[in-house]
C-alpha cells in the first residue's frame, strides 16, 4: 500500500465548506469583506481580514475557537484514518491557509495522517494578528502556468510535479486525488494512466473533466459526500484491480465491493455558466 499516496484538496473536499468564508462570516467582519471584495486578490484579501479581526479585538485563540466549530463528517475522518493505517502517504494541495488547516486536523485528531500541507503559509506577528501570506508570491513573479483555472498564488499542477517526482523516487507511483475547484484541474492533468481522480460531483472540477475528456489520462472516480468519499476512496486502495478502467470509460473496479463507476461523459446540464477566474476569485478554485 505504500506506493500509493493520496493528495486532498481542503475547502469543499475534506470539509464541506469554504473555511476563509466560514472564518469572515463567523468573526464578524462579512461587511468590510464585501466593500473590499473586488479590490485585491483573494489571498490579500484575507490577510486584510486578519487585521480586521485584530482591529475589532480578535485574537489567534479566537479564529482557533471559531475554526474548531467548523463542522466535518465522521465519514471524512475515518476514511483518512483508514487510508493512512492502510499505509498510504497523505498530503494536502489547498488554496486556503496553513492555520486554518492545521488547526481544524489538529481538532480533529487527524493532523499526524498528512505528511505534507501546501498551502499559503501564516504567522503571529508581534502584535498578536495571524498574517497570511500567497504560497507564490505573485508580486515578485509570477508561477509560470499559462492555464486561466490556477489562482494567481498557487498552480496546484505544479505542485503534484513536484510531488510525483519525489513519490517516483521513493518507489511510490501511484496518486489518487481529490478535489472539487476549477484549481484543481491542473492538478489532475499532472496525473498518470495509472492515477485515479475523485472530482465532487456537480462541483466545477467535473465540469471541466466533461468539457476536456481527452486531457485526462487518470482513471476518474466521483463523490457526492463524506460517506461516498470513504467509500470510493477505501475502495481504491483496496481493490485488486487497481488498473481496471479507462480515464472516461465505463469499466467498474474488480472489487465487489466497490460500485462505483468510471465518470462518463455527459452534458453540461447540471451545471451553471462557468465563471471566470479573476484577481478576486477563489471560491470555485481551492
Amino acid at each position: 500500500m505504500k506506493e500509493f499516496v493520496v493528495v486532498f484538496d481542503f475547502d469543499k473536499t475534506i470539509i464541506d465548506c469554504d473555511s476563509d468564508d466560514w472564518v469572515v462570516k463567523e468573526m464578524g467582519v462579512t461587511a468590510v469583506f464585501d466593500q473590499l471584495l473586488y479590490t485585491m486578490p483573494w489571498n490579500s484579501l484575507m490577510n486584510r481580514m486578519m487585521e480586521e479581526i485584530h482591529l475589532k479585538g480578535g485574537k489567534v485563540e479566537d479564529i482557533v475557537e471559531c475554526l474548531k466549530r467548523l463542522p466535518l463528517s465522521a465519514h471524512i475522518v475515518s476514511a483518512i484514518k483508514s487510508a493512512h493505517a492502510l499505509g498510504c502517504d497523505l498530503k494536502i494541495v489547498s488554496d486556503a491557509n496553513v492555520f486554518f488547516i492545521e488547526t481544524i486536523l489538529k481538532h480533529h485528531g487527524i493532523l499526524d495522517c498528512f505528511s505534507e500541507i501546501c498551502s499559503n503559509p501564516c504567522f503571529t506577528d508581534k502584535e498578536g494578528k495571524l498574517r497570511i501570506l500567497p504560497y507564490h508570491d505573485f508580486t515578485s513573479s509570477l508561477h509560470g502556468c499559462v492555464r486561466d483555472t490556477c489562482s494567481l498564488n498557487m498552480c496546484k499542477g505544479q505542485v503534484i510535479e513536484r510531488m510525483k517526482a519525489a513519490a517516483l523516487a521513493e518507489g511510490k507511483k501511484r496518486f489518487i486525488y481529490l478535489g472539487d475547484g476549477q484549481g484543481d484541474f491542473c492538478a489532475i492533468l499532472k496525473l498518470g494512466d495509472d492515477d485515479f481522480a475523485m472530482p465532487r460531483k456537480d462541483y466545477w472540477l467535473c465540469q471541466l473533466i466533461y468539457k476536456n475528456p481527452l486531457l485526462i489520462k487518470a482513471k476518474i472516480r466521483e463523490w457526492s459526500d463524506g460517506d461516498e468519499l470513504q467509500k470510493v476512496l477505501l475502495c481504491l486502495i483496496n481493490s485488486s484491480n487497481f488498473d481496471g478502467g479507462s480515464a472516461l470509460g465505463t469499466a467498474t473496479l474488480s472489487s465487489t465491493d466497490c460500485k462505483f463507476e468510471a465518470l462518463p461523459v455527459r452534458s453540461q446540464a447540471p451545471f451553471p455558466p462557468e465563471p471566470q477566474i479573476s484577481l478576486v476569485s477563489k471560491s470555485s478554485n481551492t
